[in-house]
């Protein structure tokens, strides 16, 4: 039985593939009970095999379903389905049944390049909307990223996976391991990447993340590997998105820097806050710092840099020159000995930090999806096959990779999947075939624009001089309209100048030059001049060459009359 007619709990059909992840593929359903259209999601078996795994992640699953809010997929059933392995044997897989969400993923919009700042604030808001219900309900999302928000066609924003990754965090010992399930370590946490306890904090220092990756198209650290970025989040300080993308503004600049935070407690300590900063710098006003929400300190205790009642207490005791001393203080030798003997363990641990090597080892069923990108195909066929890596080929068309080579894979490079997982490697067929488009007549800046549209690159524009079409407007193309082509060709522009060329008139017959101009669009101002015989043009006042379009060229021409013939001289 494949996966795609597998019905599960006696009620859920597995239709198509939608989504594929890094622990799990999705696949369109429907609930034969209800009638209606779900997202099913159901891990790898190679993640399946850990009771305490299925035990915590059917848990989260539950406390995911209980919450109900538009920002928030709703998970709607969880369970697990008894399969048989290759070699025969019983094994459970869980499964997760969704609301069914219609739009596109953030990290593919994010794909296309930077977010508008107006947009991304939106979307920011929704984000941190559904995150404020979230924490109040006490669950922690623990995997904020574009890959788990939704922005539905009318523009809605859906955050996806609740509860799924903390069962994968509270099972996952080092960062190695638990990357080799999310697949990434851009969205990490400095207390994630350093395996502390999380709480809500770690949601909004992702978002922050989120919101960075929003305005610049790129996430702040990137590395060779997940160690590498996890490591940058721990000591690293993030540019000003603004000095990625001048369009950003000084005031979203404040509202990353804060949401970056690497000390939690210096961190927005609420969703609400992030909110309310996002809001006042989407509207142009730079954020100014609010009192400590107290549902925060409920939630977190007070930062270490607040003094406690007892601690202020010894401290007033201190500075009470009425009190009497009545304890002698510790030799000197001694105060000087435990100075010495905790700079000697500082400089100790800061030597083994140092000489830490960051592990890279990822386990021994797990792959990283090689880079294939420009390969020929077969070579990147057994590149996969060498990592026990199955494939399928797709063929598209490309107008910079040659033909043959692959263009892209699914899931993309550096991607963590399982041994035996199927990888989509699309291969060109070349230059997509195309029609070059009739421009003649456009602007020159809309047939530009529309052969840009058509997949051509505007070439070369060639002035040239015309007695009726207006100053930059096209006359034709190089090659002409119509003529087969491929995305990605140069097409050359002939535009009119604006001017006419003009030729000498001195010579012509009045009726002839009369007749030249005319042709030319151009308008005729004929003067006798009485002082040279004959009939011809013996003058203009423009030169020859090119004039504007419908300019008055004003001639001379002879208008004196013939000499009489000189009379015979008389004879003698």
């Amino acid at each position: 039985m494949t996966e795609e007619s597998r019905l599960l709990a006696g009620r859920y059909q597995v239709g198509e593939l939608i989504g594929r992840g890094g622990m799990a593929d999705v696949h369109r359903g429907t609930d034969a009970r209800l009638g209606r259209t779900v997202a099913i999601k159901l891990l790898k078996p190679s993640l399946a095999t850990d009771p305490a795994f299925r035990t915590r992640f059917r848990q989260e699953a539950q406390a995911a379903a209980r919450m109900a809010h538009p920002t928030i997929v709703r998970v709607f059933d969880a369970g697990e389905e008894t399969i048989r392995d290759a070699n025969g044997h019983e094994a459970q897989l869980p499964f997760i049944v969704m609301e069914y969400v219609d739009g596109r993923l953030l990290k593919d919009i994010i794909a296309a390049g930077p977010v508008d700042s107006a947009e991304a604030v939106r979307i920011s808001q929704g984000i941190l909307t559904a995150l404020e219900y979230s924490h109040r309900a006490g669950v922690v999302h623990r995997d904020i990223k574009p890959g788990n928000i939704m922005i539905t066609r009318t523009g809605q924003v859906k955050v996806m996976d609740f509860g799924i990754a903390r069962a994968i965090s509270d099972s996952s010992a080092t960062v190695a391991q638990t990357t080799a399930i999310l697949g990434t370590a851009s969205y990490f946490s400095p207390e994630q990447a350093k395996g502390e306890s999380v709480d809500a904090r770690t949601d909004l220092y992702s978002t922050g993340i989120v919101l960075f990756e929003m305005l610049t198209g790129r996430p702040p650290f990137r590395g060779d590997t997940p160690v590498a970025v996890a490591y940058q989040h721990v000591s690293e300080t993030p540019e000003a998105p603004s000095r990625i993308n001048h369009k950003v503004s000084p005031a979203l600049d404040l509202v990353v820097q804060r949401a970056l935070s690497k000390d939690r407690f210096d961190r927005y300590q609420t969703a609400a806050e992030f909110r309310s900063d996002v809001e006042s710098a989407g509207a142009g006003h730079v954020p100014i710092h609010k009192p400590r929400d107290a549902f925060a300190d409920t939630l977190f205790g007070a930062p270490p840099s607040v003094i406690s009642g007892p601690e202020a207490a010894l401290r007033q005791l201190a500075n009470d020159e009425t009190m009497v001393r009545t304890q002698r203080r510790p030799p000197v030798i001694w105060v000087w000995a435990g100075i010495a003997a905790v700079t000697v363990i500082v400089i100790a641990v800061l030597f083994w930090v140092f000489r830490l090597t960051p592990n890279n080892t990822l386990p021994a069923t797990s792959r990283a999806v090689p880079s294939l990108a420009g390969q020929v195909f077969d070579k990147a066929r057994l590149q996969l096959e060498n990592d026990k890596l199955k494939w399928t080929r797709t063929d598209e068309a490309s107008s910079t990779v040659a033909a043959g080579n692959v263009t892209r894979t699914d899931p993309a490079a550096g991607i963590i999947v399982s041994t035996g997982d199927t990888i989509t490697i699309f291969v060109s067929s070349g230059k997509k075939a195309a029609t070059v488009p009739d421009v003649h007549n456009m602007p020159l800046a809309d047939a530009q624009n529309a052969l840009k549209a058509a997949g051509f690159v505007p070439g070369m524009v060639n002035m040239q001089d015309d007695p009726t079409v207006p100053a930059n407007v096209v006359l034709s193309t190089t090659p002409a309209a119509a003529t087969n082509g491929h995305e990605g060709d140069t097409i050359g522009l002939n535009v009119s100048s604006g001017n006419v060329l003009l030729p000498s008139l001195v010579g012509q017959s009045v009726q002839g030059a009369t007749g030249i101009l005319a042709g030319l669009q151009l308008k005729s101002d004929p003067q006798p001049d009485s002082t040279c015989p004959g009939t011809l043009v013996n003058s203009q006042t423009l030169a020859p060459g090119d004039v504007p379009q419908g300019s008055v060229i004003t001639f001379t021409y002879c208008a004196a009359p013939p000499s009489p013939p000189s009379s015979p001289s008389p004879t003698g």
